[in-house]
């Protein structure tokens, strides 16, 4: 026997239900199939019955005029009309017994249980005789005759003795096809109409599969079936091909409304395999739900969530200790009538926190203050404590109880991206951890969960780039050609969230193409600016966030503090704060550590060379640095590299201008204070609390030629051209050359103009070469040497680049 339930996402569509019928005539035989209303009937039809009651005629009329004409123009559609006769004639007498039913509500002003349960009863009754209409040879059953149930605490509950035994009655011989309606159900005792709750379609059939000793349930839906999460929230979830029963069940209970939770008991207790498939895409493998699912490769299979929810906390020193505390709590709540899915309790005892609907928080804490009131009064114990704006949810997999270290792994995750968590439920089976968090937190939550435990097919980091300049622009292009390659080799996506530039910024949540990001930036309305960009970065409240400045803004920098608060680690080009204040320098650090994010800023000093991180990694070691001495600025080693007969001083700084290896201002380079700013970050992570004024300054530059205008400048700098040519022929009749050095030696710290000789590492640099001799206590008497191009967009940007993958392998 074949049992398929159809809901009315599949019922209520042309396309939808025309497949039902390809469906069900190109397969098995027997078979039963169960459908729902067609997709918002029931909810009309509550709204109907409310309408009704209130006495509104004219809507009552309005709202009853909507259910016949979609009816009456579906069947118009979709049945042949050698069949249209029938069908039209039991549809309206169907729908001429709710117009009684409706005018009978209008004349009393009441809606009784009983009357609203007949009222959205006719959901079922009228799509079960469209579909049987439409599929050939199908005979129509109503479902009224064979699922009986009786009132238990003021619901509804199924008979399985008298079910059971009318389920096979009725099939016992049958060898065509079925079609009833699911959802609806019959009294045992009083014969009046009753339903099994919102989702009992799915349990009508489960009921019938289980009575039956059916060989597969086949749940038919409009996805392709349980997914890793939700789709909506993101993208890259996929299908799960296999699940157990109670790996379902978890995930139903938490959220996941591809199947009706209670469906799963029935069929599980009979090890009857669900098929959960997609009528719109019925070549889709879909979800197998059976007893000997194979296990996961990964320790989770699904994420699900309870998107708005409260948190009511009974709490006291009371608690401690005492026998029933928790009976008085949960005997309260059923008897109030109130339903709760997730608890939570201290070791201690001092708490318990109870997740429930925000429509029944309120009610729940004057409910448990009540029973509560004489401890409350002598102060054994608090009030109840109400949460609310929250979100539950639930990690949900058989393998998790297999994979120590596993809740250890989801907490730190969380916490580095500043998720914050209220509450934690872990059974002793461990296939469920269920956790509470700002509702503001959800989306956020689920991402970095699913993309952390590699549900996702990519690992990713969600960038928002400050700064389009010659970096800026050279950074995305380097993206732009590595993407494709670290998806498929490393698994790692890198999405570019966010783009800014001084006048205009784009972002999108979904992602912005680096290979075309400058031609949409300069189409974009929204403006730019660096704080534009920190209030995309809080609205957007993205995980796993990276901020990349490469500019060399005062007012970027200044953002650091709140970013790496914020959960958003920073790679920084620009090197303000980084040679700041050391308070400031210090407080980012500590922040980066605390938060458990990244703080990285390689190219402040080398462009791409890697000597921040060596000297990381020396100290980490254990070794000490004694001694810095480096040239460190390209931009001066071109413009003394560039001096000859034929080049004079004046000259070479235009040269250097021109070509970008220079500020727009090139005195700012000349004035070395842009290697006092990489001395001071050089010794700062070399362990050394020094701050940029304290660094000797030497200028070779007479002191006026940096006030006044650059105007001034450019007119007044030939007038050093011959100074600098005779100095110049002295150096190479001497055999030496011209370095600007950089050095800190016994806690102090330097810059300014010096004469190599041959056989000096310094002497033969080349253009804009940086080089830095780092001696230590272990590379003592031969000092580490790092040399290579110290300037650059590329270079530059490579490294920036560098320490984005760093970030990645957090």
């Amino acid at each position: 026997m074949r049992i398929l339930k159809f809901g009315g996402s599949s019922v209520g569509a042309t396309e939808g239900i025309l497949n039902i019928k390809k469906i069900v005539e190109g397969g098995e035989r027997p078979a039963i199939v169960v459908v729902s209303a067609l997709r918002g009937v029931t909810d009309a039809l509550i709204d109907l019955a409310q309408t009704a009651a209130s006495g509104n005629a004219e809507a009552t009329k309005a709202g009853y005029d909507n259910i016949c004409a979609r009816h009456r123009d579906y069947i118009a559609q979709i049945i042949p009309a050698p069949r249209r006769p029938r069908v039209t004639e039991q549809t309206e007498q169907l729908l001429a017994e709710l117009q009684s039913i409706l005018h009978g509500m209008y004349l009393i002003r009441e809606l009784t249980p009983k009357t609203a349960d007949a009222v959205v009863a006719y959901g079922e009754r009228l799509s079960s005789v469209i579909v049987a209409a439409l599929i050939d040879g199908a005979h129509h059953f109503d479902a009224r005759t064979f699922i009986k149930t009786r009132r238990q605490g003021g619901k509804h509950i199924v008979d399985f003795d008298q079910t059971n035994r009318l389920v096979c009655e009725t099939f016992k011989d049958f060898q065509g096809i079925a079609v009833t309606g699911g959802f609806i159900s019959e009294d045992a005792q009083e014969g009046i109409t009753t339903n099994l709750g919102r989702g009992g379609s799915d349990y009508t059939a489960a009921i019938i599969a289980a009575a039956l000793d059916a060989a597969r349930l086949e749940i038919w839906t409009d996805v392709d079936g349980f997914m890793t999460a939700d789709p909506r929230v993101i993208p890259t979830a996929y299908t799960i091909g296999r699940l157990s029963y109670g790996e379902a069940m978890e995930l139903c209970n938490f959220g996941a409304k591809v199947v009706y939770p209670p469906t799963i008991y029935p069929v599980c207790r009979k090890n009857i395999p669900i098929i959960v498939k997609n009528t719109f895409n019925p070549e889709a493998g879909g979800t197998v739900i059976s007893k000997d699912a194979a296990q996961s490769d990964r320790p989770i299979r699904g994420i699900s969530s309870v998107n708005d929810m409260s948190m009511v906390t009974v709490s006291g020193s009371a608690m401690v200790g005492v026998i029933g505390v928790n009976r008085r709590i949960f005997t309260t709540l059923a008897d109030g009538g109130i339903s709760v899915f997730m608890v939570a309790q201290t070791a201690s005892e001092t708490s318990t926190s109870i997740c429930m609907t925000p429509a029944d928080a309120p009610r729940a804490c004057q409910l448990l203050d009540s029973e509560f009131a004489r401890e409350i009064a002598d102060g054994a114990m608090n009030a109840a404590q109400l949460l609310t704006g929250m979100a539950c949810v639930a990690a949900v997999g058989e393998r998790m109880k297999q994979t120590p270290g596993i809740a250890g792994k989801l907490f730190s995750v969380l916490g580095r991206n500043g998720i914050s968590i209220s509450a934690v439920a872990l059974g002793a089976l461990e296939m469920n951890l269920s956790f509470v968090v700002e509702r503001t937190q959800l989306r956020k939550t689920l991402n970095v969960l699913h993309d952390s435990f590699f549900l996702s097919e990519h690992q990713e980091l969600n960038l928002f780039l400050c700064g389009t300049g010659t970096v800026g622009g050279s950074l995305l292009q380097q993206i732009a050609d590595r993407r494709e390659a670290l998806m498929r080799e490393r698994r790692l996506k890198l999405n570019l969230v966010g783009v800014c530039g001084r006048s205009h910024g784009l972002f999108s949540r979904e992602g912005i193409d680096p290979a075309t990001c400058l031609d949409q930036l300069k189409q974009s309305p929204v403006p730019g600016g660096v704080e534009q960009m920190m209030k995309e970065i809080r609205e957007m409240n993205i995980f796993n966030s990276v901020f990349v400045d490469c500019t060399a803004s005062e007012e970027a920098a200044a953002c650091y503090g709140e970013l790496l608060a914020g959960n958003v680690s920073v790679v920084a080009a620009n090197k303000i704060a980084a040679s700041s204040a050391y308070a400031y320098y210090d407080t980012l650090k500590q922040t980066a550590r605390e938060r458990g994010v990244k703080y990285l800023f390689e190219t402040n000093v080398g462009a791409g060379l890697p000597i921040i991180n060596t000297i990381n990694d020396l100290r980490a070691s254990g070794d000490r640095i004694e001694r810095i001495s480096a040239v460190l600025s390209g931009t001066l080693n071109f413009v003394f590299n560039t001096l000859s007969a034929d080049v004079k001083l004046s000259q070479a700084v235009r040269m250097a201008q021109e070509q970008g290896y220079s500020e727009p201002d090139p005195r700012i380079d000349l004035s070395g204070r842009d290697v006092v700013r990489k001395l001071v970050i050089l010794a700062r992570e070399s362990g050394y609390r020094v701050e940029a004024g304290e660094v000797a300054q030497e200028l070779f530059l007479p002191k006026d030629f940096f006030e006044g205008s650059l105007e001034d400048f450019w007119q007044r700098l030939p007038q050093l051209d011959a100074r600098f040519e005779a100095e110049r022929q002295r150096l190479a009749a001497e055999k030496k050359r011209w370095r600007f050095v950089a050095e800190w030696a016994e806690g102090k710290g330097s810059v300014g103009l010096r004469e190599y000789g041959q056989g000096h590492p310094f002497y033969d640099l080349e253009g804009s070469n940086n080089i830095l001799l780092l001696t230590t206590e272990r590379y003592h008497e031969y000092p580490l040497l790092i040399q290579g191009y110290g300037a650059g967009a590329a270079v530059t940007a490579a490294g920036v680049f560098a320490d984005i993958m760093r970030v990645a392998n957090l």
